[in-house]
């Protein structure tokens, strides 16, 4: 499988001087095509930065990033705004669904914001596969939380992005409601080819990627495939003793 993002020696430090903080130290890795990407790691290991600098979201202080084979480094804020909102999907904890637009236009937003037209054929498919049939004219505040957030997976598909980027997408879920989002997750790997990086801190929810990648202290300290969950957690005890 070929590498959809690659990141080669990026680090990034906050601040300079005595005050600089090293939140990602040489970090190469590639994140395979059509797989399911979990990263794991202590409070302060680097997760959310290493998210924000292969999305295109931050810029590393050395080091690439390299999506689909567009070379980020160099890019304006202008490019990467076209790149992000139309080869990037986003989930966060937070849905962020607009209150005032409907389902279907939370969905497609991102292509009005791009001046694209949606395909209606692929947005059926998108709202049938995230189970949202019957609800597309709803508002956020009419849906439960499983079910903006199956709205916010789907506006992360509209554009057909090259991978989904996931950051603690459960973490403002029950426990029955996280399982359901992240089955979604699973089927949107394997029954649409899509490749999705998850930022998570639950050893559950990792043991549903291909493959898990351990940060510490700015570092891949270790990379798990075919994960358990007890697997996860056992590993995740001893991440110190690593560094």
């Amino acid at each position: 499988m070929t590498d959809v993002v690659r990141l080669d020696a990026v680090s990034k430090v906050y601040g300079k001087g005595q005050g600089a903080v090293a939140a990602l130290r040489e970090v190469s890795v590639g994140i395979p095509r059509g797989s399911f990407t979990a990263v794991m790691g202590p409070s302060g290991s680097g997760k959310s930065t290493f998210l924000h600098c292969a999305a295109g979201l931050d810029v590393p202080s050395s080091g690439s990033v390299t999506l689909g084979g567009t070379e980020l480094a160099g890019m304006n804020e202008t490019a990467l705004t076209e790149l992000r909102r139309l080869r990037i999907g986003f989930v966060f904890q937070a849905f962020n669904l607009i209150s005032a637009l409907t389902v279907i236009e939370n969905i497609t937003l991102p292509l009005r914001l791009a001046g694209v037209k949606a395909d209606r054929a692929w947005l059926d498919e998108i709202v049938s596969r995230v189970g949202l049939e019957g609800r597309t004219s709803h508002r956020p505040a009419q849906l439960s939380g499983g079910q903006q957030q199956r709205v916010a997976i789907a506006r992360a598909l509209i554009a057909r992005p090259e991978v989904v980027f996931c950051d603690e997408p459960t973490g403002a879920l029950d426990t029955m409601t996280a399982r359901d989002v992240l089955t979604l997750l699973r089927e949107v790997v394997d029954g649409m080819g899509q490749t999705v990086v998850m930022v998570t801190h639950d050893p559950v929810a990792a043991s549903y990627a291909d493959a898990v990648l351990f940060l510490a202290d700015g570092r891949i300290v270790d990379t798990l495939t075919a994960p358990t969950s007890e697997q996860v957690a056992e590993r995740m005890t001893r991440l110190g003793a690593w560094v």
